[in-house]
Parts: structure tokens; C-alpha cells; sequence
């Protein structure tokens, strides 16, 4: 169940990035029935799929075949995830409501139909599966309570991002143009979203207890243990719930919050009616672990460091990406333009680190962290037998290989190997929470090191340098599709004269005349360098006056007068360069001030 919330996530990075791509004139009604038909074909193959199994369970009835029914729900929803993207990016469905003003106020609004449209390829999904699947829950299950459950589970991963995203089109309501002018800023934007990530992860459960329908846990023996635990081991909260999840036949439990005040215990009905007083104890142990250890406030924090580094890296990715030339080879061959082609390796590769970060990365923290919880049974207990056979019991009511993998958590048969190793060697129970403490630290020198380097190279001290690295792989790019385009050989000087290499700028000055001896840019800028170059080896105030007429000639703007004036000065033509420069200040539109400094510093040299 976990995996929908990537899935969820990942839709919601590609309808964020359908933005990139270029906007077409208007919206072809004919993609409203494409896509109507892949819908319809995603639902037969659904179907076909899970009727299938449903043949297979019933030919062998004691085969376990819930493995595969995970697979194929897990293949079909990254199957939705694909046909979402084609209607974003290929149908362009997005642009549907385009010039609704409602949607253009709240652009919040639109992104929610639309992630609407995956919800109902996951519950085609659902849907189909369910035949099969409820042939493994403890108890009877209601499609409409199984459905509704998948559901209800999944929005909290889009919790944060709803916020954010809302509020943010309120912002842009607001009249305090101070306001919205810090929240453009990298300040405003890094503290706007920190605000928020804190007010959900305090805030958040009081929201989600509603979304998932819990009510608190009536009176009782079960309630009275519950709280018993919770008071010998400290923990604050505001009230433990029943939470009916897959109607209460799933046999687990939960706790949520950061702060006492808002924080849950949630334990399930079969939970309750499964496990005896020690291994209830047992299992809230392990969730108190989560509280105790602080899980969830390192989950908030493992949030922020994806938000930061995508927030210093977005821009600079995507100039890096415009470079990598074989990459654009590969999609030529297929006949997609570079044009086409940048955002799509944009989209992918943002898709790919979103699940190579939570996939993977979080994945092993959450592994590790499950692990560490799992422990946390042995401050109380003198062993973990009761929390070994509620595994076991676990993997017996839901039908499962207690070796079945999970990515975010060990497999049952591994937690129980690990607990029963730490029962003969307790050393390994200290050894796991030093290697915890040792991967977090890890974690976080780690984001702060890339974090600065991304902020560097964005905003800080690298970014002229990485601007000026891009600016050179894109120019001689250009130059090799267009070699006969005499303007990027004068940008190539350009280029050679901000890095100083002189030599080489006025090669490229001359090269461009030598095919185009009207080009103003190389005369003005050949002269300017041989009347100002900073090494006095290069200057030669005979060719800077040469150059600066014949530009003059072609185009008698301020900076060309600028240049004019210059050479006349290194030619010691006091008067003219003076008259050049007036008119250079008459005759320009911006940088006033440094005209008006070029006449006063003329007219000085006229003093006797």
C-alpha cells in the first residue's frame, strides 16, 4: 500500500512538468476520444489480468497465488502511470480547461482533476483486483470498503503539496506586492515551504484521522492496556483511535503526530481481536519506538532535503541537460527534436530521481528505522517472543511467505531472524542504533554538502562560472548545426574575450569578417579590444580607430559611438572624442550615467 504513495507522487510530478513542453495554439478535441479509447483498452486488460487469477486461485485453491496479484497490481499501476503521462504529455489534456478564469485563479484546482484521472485508473485497477484479492483478507471485505480504503489510504501523500499549492494561489490574490515580492525570492520561497512542511507534519493528522474515518477506541480492556503502555514508557498523545482499514481485518496498527497534542495511536479491529495482552503490548511498543526514536520528525526532514535539493537544482539541471549532446543524438533518430526532446529528458529525469530518492533511498531509511523500532520492544521486555509470533500471526491471517520482500520494510523472516539473533547476542541491539545514528549523520552532511553545492552554482559564488561552462557547450553546439552563421563565431569571440583569452577572441573577431566584413559586432568589438585591452600587447590603436569607422559606418548607435570615442582617445584626439561621446549620450537609451562618465572623463583631458 505504501507504493501509492509514489504513485501518486510520481503523477504528480508529471502533470507538474507538462509545462516545460512547448504550448500549442489550441486543444485538439480529437485527444478526448484517444484518450477515451486507451481508457478503455487499460480497463480490458485489467480485467483479462485478475480474471485470469481468478481461474488460476479457483483450479488450485490452496495455491497462494497474493504474490502475484501484488505484482500485477504493482505492474498495472506503473502500467496507469505511462497512460497518464501520454494524456498529459502526448494528448495534452491539461491544456482542456485552458481560459476557464476559475482555473487560471486557482491553477490548484485543475491539478486535482486531473490527478482525479489517475485516481480512477488506480481504482480501475482496484477494482479488477479485487475478485482475487479479497480471498485474502481475514475477514469479509466490501468492494466499495476495499476501494475506498486504497483511496483514503493514498491522499495523505498529497497532503503537503495541496497546502502548498493552494495557499501559494492565494498568495498570488493578495494585493501586498512586498508579500509576494519576498515569496519570489529564494528566502521567501525556502521559508514559505519550510512554514508549511512544520504546520503539516504538527497539523496533519487531526486532517487525515477525518480522511480515514477514525474514531476513537471505545473503553475497554484493550483501551486500558493501550494506555497502560503508553504511560510507563512516557508517551504523550491525544487519543487512540480504531482505525478501519480494509474494514478492520487487516491486522496492524500505526501511530502518527510529532507533538503529544496532535498526535494518534491507531490500532485496527482484528488487531485487537488477534493478538493476546503481550503481543498487544509488544505492538505498541514498536510504535512507540517510532515516537521515541524520532522517526517521524527525520521523515519531515528527509521531505525538506528532497524539496531543498530539487529547489537549488531544478534551474541548473536543466541548463546541464541542454548539453548532453549524445543523449540528443539518440532521440534524433527516432525523429524528435531537441526541442521536443529537452523537456522530455527534463520530465524523465526528475520522475527518476523522485523514485530512485523515495524508492530507494527512503526505502532504506524506512527499513533500517522499522528495524530500530523492532529493538525498541527490548527496553521493556526481556525478549521478543510476543512480538515474534504477532509476526507470524501477520503473515498467517494474510496468507503470506514470511519471506515475501518489501521495500519498506524487511521481510517478516528476516525481522524475526534479527530479533531472535539479538535474543543470543544483545550487543547487536546497541550496534543498530550506532548504525542509524551513523546513516543519519551520514544523510544530512551528505544533503548539506549538495545543498551547498547546488546553492553555489545557482545563486552563490560558482554560478557565473557554471553559467559561463553551459553558455560555451551550447554556443560551439550551435556551431556545429549552423558553422556558415557568421554571429556565433563574433559570440565565440565574445566568449574568449570575457575568459581572456585575447589571442583567441580576435581569431574569431577576424574569422567573422573574413566572411562578413559588415559585421558591426566584430568591428566594435575588435576595435574596443585593441584600444582597451588589458594586456598592452594586444593593444594597437591604429587597427581600433580602422575598425571603429567601418562600424561606425554601418551603424551609428551610442555603443558603436562609445567605441569611437575610445579610439579616438587612444589616438589622442581629445576634441572628436569628446564630440563622439555627446552624441553617444544623445543618442542612447539606458546606461546614462556611464555616457555622461565617458564625456566628463574626455572633457578632463580638453582642461589645460
Amino acid at each position: 500500500m505504501f507504493s501509492n504513495f509514489l504513485y501518486f507522487l510520481v503523477a504528480l510530478v508529471i502533470y507538474t512538468t507538462a509545462e516545460l513542453f512547448e504550448p500549442i495554439d489550441s486543444f485538439n478535441t480529437s485527444f478526448i476520444f484517444d484518450s477515451l479509447l486507451l481508457s478503455i483498452v487499460f480497463v480490458g486488460i485489467c480485467n483479462i489480468v485478475f480474471k485470469r487469477l481468478e481461474k488460476k486461485a479457483a483450479i488450485n485453491p490452496y495455491e497462494n497465488i497474493d504474490p502475484l496479484v501484488n505484482i500485477y497490481i504493482s505492474r498495472l499501476s506503473i502500467f496507469s502511470l505511462v497512460i497518464f503521462a501520454i494524456n498529459i504529455y502526448g494528448f495534452k489534456l491539461n491544456l482542456l480547461f485552458s481560459g476557464i478564469r476559475i482555473f487560471e485563479i486557482f491553477p490548484t484546482l485543475q491539478a486535482i482533476l486531473f490527478l482525479g484521472l489517475f485516481l480512477f485508473y488506480l481504482i480501475i485497477i482496484w477494482n479488477a483486483a479485487y475478485r482475487v484479492q479479497k480471498r485474502y483478507f481475514a475477514g469479509e471485505v466490501s468492494k466499495k470498503a476495499f476501494i475506498i480504503s486504497n483511496v483514503s489510504f493514498s491522499l495523505p501523500a498529497l497532503l503537503p503539496w495541496f497546502c502548498l499549492s493552494l495557499v501559494a494561489d492565494m498568495f498570488g490574490l493578495l494585493p501586498w506586492q512586498p508579500v509576494k515580492g519576498f515569496l519570489q525570492t529564494p528566502a521567501g520561497e525556502i521559508s514559505y515551504i519550510a512554514l508549511f512542511l512544520v504546520a503539516i507534519a504538527v497539523f496533519g493528522p487531526v486532517f487525515i484521522k477525518r480522511l480515514w474515518n477514525c474514531k476513537p477506541l471505545e473503553p475497554g480492556l484493550s483501551r486500558t492496556r493501550i494506555e497502560r503502555v503508553c504511560e510507563n514508557t512516557g508517551l504523550k498523545y491525544s487519543d487512540i483511535l480504531k482505525w478501519e482499514l480494509f474494514g478492520g481485518t487487516m491486522i496492524t496498527a500505526g501511530v502518527m503526530g510529532l507533538i503529544g497534542r496532535f498526535r494518534y495511536i491507531l490500532v485496527t479491529p482484528a488487531l485487537l481481536n488477534s493478538l493476546n495482552d503481550e503481543e498487544l503490548d509488544a505492538v505498541m511498543l514498536h510504535e512507540i519506538g517510532h515516537v521515541q526514536k524520532h522517526h517521524m520528525l527525520f521523515y519531515l526532514f528527509f521531505f525538506a532535503g528532497f524539496i531543498a535539493c530539487n529547489f537549488v537544482f531544478f534551474e541548473p539541471a536543466i541548463l546541464l541537460l541542454y548539453v548532453v549532446k549524445p543523449v540528443y543524438g539518440v532521440f534524433e533518430l527516432v525523429g524528435i527534436s531537441k526541442g521536443s526532446a529537452h523537456p522530455i529528458l527534463i520530465s524523465t529525469t526528475l520522475i527518476g530521481f523522485f523514485i530512485l530518492y523515495f524508492r530507494f533511498v527512503f526505502g532504506f531509511f524506512m527499513r533500517n528505522f522499522e528495524r530500530q523500532a523492532d529493538l525498541h520492544v527490548y527496553h521493556f521486555f526481556n525478549d521478543a517472543s510476543p512480538l515474534i509470533s504477532t509476526f507470524y500471526k501477520i503473515a498467517s491471517f494474510s496468507r503470506q511467505s514470511i519471506d515475501t520482500p518489501s521495500w519498506h520494510h524487511y521481510s517478516i523472516g528476516q525481522r524475526v531472524r534479527f530479533l531472535e539473533k539479538c535474543q543470543t547476542n544483545p550487543a547487536l541491539i546497541q550496534a543498530h542504533h550506532h548504525h542509524v545514528r551513523k546513516i543519519i549523520v551520514g544523510y544530512f552532511v551528505l544533503i548539506a554538502l549538495i545543498f551547498g553545492f547546488g546553492y553555489s552554482i545557482n545563486y552563490g559564488v560558482a554560478k557565473e562560472s557554471y553559467e559561463n561552462f553551459i553558455a560555451e557547450k551550447i554556443l560551439f553546439q550551435q556551431l556545429d548545426v549552423d558553422p556558415e552563421n557568421s554571429d556565433l563565431y563574433a559570440l565565440i569571440g565574445d566568449y574568449y574575450y570575457n575568459k581572456k583569452n585575447y589571442a583567441k577572441a580576435i581569431d574569431s573577431y577576424v574569422n567573422v569578417l573574413r566572411v562578413d566584413p559588415d559585421n558591426v559586432h566584430s568591428l566594435n568589438n575588435l576595435s574596443w579590444l585593441f584600444a582597451t585591452c588589458p594586456e598592452q600587447g594586444f593593444r594597437d590603436k591604429k587597427k581600433s580607430l580602422e575598425y571603429a569607422k567601418r562600424a561606425l559606418e554601418k551603424n551609428r548607435a551610442a555603443f558603436v559611438l562609445d567605441t569611437y570615442a575610445e579610439a579616438l582617445f587612444v589616438n589622442n584626439d581629445i576634441p572628436n572624442a569628446v564630440v563622439a561621446a555627446k552624441e553617444a549620450l544623445v543618442r542612447s537609451e539606458n546606461k546614462k550615467g556611464y555616457y555622461e562618465s565617458q564625456v566628463q572623463r574626455f572633457e578632463k583631458m580638453l582642461t589645460p
